[in-house]
């Protein structure tokens, strides 16, 4: 898909989610047959509701009907919040996971597994087995939360 396209629809939808205090953490364009699905991920401090989502959902699509960056082809909108899955690429997606497990590979390939404790602009600082290490965000090459599943009483 064009990133053309998407850096357009993030133009036209940014000030939309912005206004009501969220981040608009990303626009992606999919093919679905003759469709195009425009991806629109939102997030918050406090998390998206199912209610959020269906405001943004109504104000996002008459914006992109009012304006001509779809052009006339069909295309189903689907907003929805990044995902655990989503590297933490910025500050304020380590502040998101304060509190979750993050496995962390350093530019140079070392890779570490800790829980994080609190971080600011430019690092954070994870409990790694009960010592705390600080991470310099520059120094990250990817950075994913990793899915917990509760342990069963036993």
């Amino acid at each position: 898909m064009s990133d053309q396209r998407e850096q357009r629809i993030a133009q036209l939808v940014d000030p939309i989610v912005g206004s009501r205090g969220a981040d608009l953490e990303f626009v992606e364009l999919r093919r679905a047959g003759k469709r195009t699905v425009v991806v629109v991920a939102v997030d918050t401090d406090g998390g998206i509701s199912l209610d959020d989502i269906a405001e943004y959902s109504r104000d996002i699509s008459e914006a992109l009907d009012a304006s001509d960056v779809m052009g006339e082809a069909p295309y189903t909108l689907e907003v929805t919040s990044p995902g655990v899955h989503r590297p933490l690429t910025l500050p304020r997606h380590w502040r998101r996971n304060a509190g979750r497990l993050v496995k962390v590979t350093g530019v140079g390939g070392d890779v570490l597994e800790g829980r994080i404790v609190d971080c600011d602009d430019t690092s954070a600082r994870l409990d790694v087995d009960g010592a705390i290490t600080v991470i310099d965000y520059e120094q990250v090459g990817k950075a994913v939360v990793q899915v917990e599943f509760p342990k069963e009483a036993g």
